[in-house]
């Protein structure tokens, strides 16, 4: 099973070469699924999410679509961040929700990760993770989203007020909360195998060894100036903690970016859904030829249509659509 995961990543290495392969490259990773709570049994969730990992280890032996084995720990969904710079973070109808913080923007001040709950629960489950000695599986890390995504949830929508108004406190807690992300990104580069870490995601954002990333989202609601001159330059400080650069995940329209991005010489992947995957002809001709497009489906722009765009190059599809005509043109088959 090492042997058919270490095919498909030498297949990935050849998308990010610029190559263009004998058929598509599709993504649709297996996540580990546990019945038991990580937070009450932590141990008992990994072994139980191992054991359904090994239950379904030959879906690496499909030749057509890479179904890498992930193990997923997220807590606090998208906020595990939030929750370690003091926002209370809550369940509720089966989402994460933050609250905003009660302080001024300008005022924030770095976490004790030492004394954290949170990550004390985070690094234990790296430990219990090394301590069972399983080769294949893709460790995928918690969501170490961006600076700007964090900044928003932990106040709202007052911080893009504060960009504008008063730049020098929004730049003072981007800069700190940037800080604490390089910090976690760093020790989970140190601490897991490099063959096996993977950022948030994996099942369908995996990428070769020594990358990691970031999260775009939010710069659907600023301008190319605003993003240019508070967020870029942390973003590429954050992606520059791996070796060979990153992804960053973008659902919304953030077309206006772009040629920022094409400069950014650490950004090495989008990974494209929703909205975002409708602009995937302006991604592909705005971009350079060393930056690979993870491209999901949509109801408007289908895979046939992405491998006319791509002509098969610099192209991931993720996840595999339900289409049987769709999963002909991905498998080479009439």
């Amino acid at each position: 099973m090492v042997k058919a995961r270490d095919t498909h990543l030498l297949r990935l290495e050849s998308v990010f070469s610029g190559e263009a392969l004998d058929r598509p490259f599709v993504l649709q990773g297996i996540n580990g699924e546990s019945r038991l709570d990580p937070f009450a049994d932590p141990e008992g969730w990994l072994d139980d999410a191992l054991a359904y990992l090994a239950e379904n280890a030959d879906g690496l032996d499909d030749k057509n679509v890479f179904r890498p084995l992930c193990l997923e720990f997220r807590p606090y969904g998208v906020h595990f961040v939030e929750s370690m710079l003091g926002a209370r973070v809550y369940h509720h109808e089966g989402e994460w929700w933050v609250e905003h913080l009660p302080k001024p923007i300008g005022d924030l001040r770095p976490p004790i990760l030492q004394e954290d709950r949170t990550w004390h629960l985070a690094r234990n489950m790296v430990r219990a993770f090394l301590l069972r000695k399983v080769s294949l599986p893709f460790f995928s890390i918690p969501t170490i989203s961006g600076c700007l995504n964090v900044a928003l949830s932990i106040y709202g929508e007052g911080f893009l007020v504060a960009m504008a108004v008063d730049p020098d406190a929004a730049r003072h807690d981007l800069k700190m909360i940037n800080d604490v992300l390089c910090s976690l990104c760093e020790w989970y580069s140190k601490a897991l195998p490099p063959h096996q870490l993977q950022p948030t995601c994996a099942s369908s954002r995996c990428q070769p060894p020594g990358r990691g990333q970031i999260y775009g989202c939010s710069t659907h609601l600023i301008s190319p100036h605003m993003y240019r001159d508070l967020v870029a330059p942390l973003d590429q400080e954050l992606l520059s903690v791996y070796p060979n650069g990153g992804m960053i995940h973008l659902c919304g329209d953030h077309t206006r970016h772009i040629p920022l991005w094409k400069r950014m010489d650490s950004l090495r992947a989008f990974q494209i859904n929703d909205r975002a995957a409708d602009d995937l002809e302006a991604y592909f001709g705005a971009t350079r030829d060393d930056q690979v497009i993870y491209f999901t489906p949509t109801a408007t722009t289908d895979v046939g249509r992405a491998l006319d765009v791509s002509q098969g190059k610099r192209i991931v599809i993720t996840p595999l659509p339900p289409s049987r005509a769709e999963r002909a043109v991905i498998s080479g088959q009439p």
